[in-house]
């Protein structure tokens, strides 16, 4: 592969996925603002003390160099502004984050615009890390507009079984802007619908049983009948 600096292109984005190869390796996905989902090779990251290690990991954000192969990407550099450390020390927060990585590794493509995706991921991995917001509600937030994005939202087809707050709940997700979701809360009942709510669009657009989430969903109700 000819890596001349006329090949070097820098791009911003998120690592969704990491995986070892050979014996030092990684080959990474990244979902980045310029072209879309690519994947990367990160040759010696997997070596101690290697300056890719920790850049290669799920949730770094930043910017990546990449030489540019006839059918390739590999990673040169990067520098990372935000590694979402809260979420590598919390067990449900981390899992709520994977599966918000699977989802937009699901939907998005190499060279298209993913740049909606690309906001709406970072938003909501930054609410999970907060500590004043509810995962659940991250998760509806996330789910629904992820499907709003890529242009599978049906409408309100169960309008008249919802609550007119959980209505207006969802037309305020639908029309808001990625930056500005996430700064309300709402009551156990309007969450409670939500998640149902969002849920059933997820199964009726999503081909895909996603790991992380039933991982997810056995530690949410774990906890749901710890409290009980």
């Amino acid at each position: 592969m000819n890596t001349g600096m006329q090949n070097l292109v820098i791009l911003t984005g998120i690592v969704i996925k990491a995986e070892p190869i050979g014996e030092y390796d990684k080959r990474i996905v990244l979902l980045t603002k310029e072209r879309g989902k690519i994947s990367a090779f990160a040759r010696g990251a997997r070596k101690p003390g290697n300056r890719l290690m920790a850049s290669t990991n799920p949730f770094s954000f930043g910017q990546f160099q990449v030489y540019v192969g006839r059918n390739t990407y590999t990673l040169s550099d990067a520098e990372i502004s935000n590694y979402f450390d809260a979420l590598r020390h919390d067990f449900t927060g981390a899992y709520y984050g994977m599966y918000f990585l699977e989802i937009a590794d699901y939907y998005t493509r190499e060279n298209n615009d993913e740049t909606g995706m690309l906001k709406l991921l970072y938003q909501s991995l930054r609410a999970l890390a907060a500590s004043n917001f509810e995962n659940r509600l991250v998760r509806c937030i996330f789910e629904l507009k992820a499907v709003m994005i890529n242009g599978e939202f049906p409408g309100l087809e169960a309008r008249d079984t919802l609550l007119a707050t959980t209505v207006y709940t969802i037309d305020y997700i639908m029309n808001t802007s990625v930056e500005k979701l996430f700064s309300f809360q709402v009551k156990t009942e309007i969450l409670q619908e939500l998640e149902v709510y969002s849920k059933h669009i997820c199964k009726s657009v999503m081909d895909k049983n996603f790991k992380s989430l039933e991982i997810l969903e056995n530690i949410d109700e774990f906890v749901y009948n710890k409290t009980q």
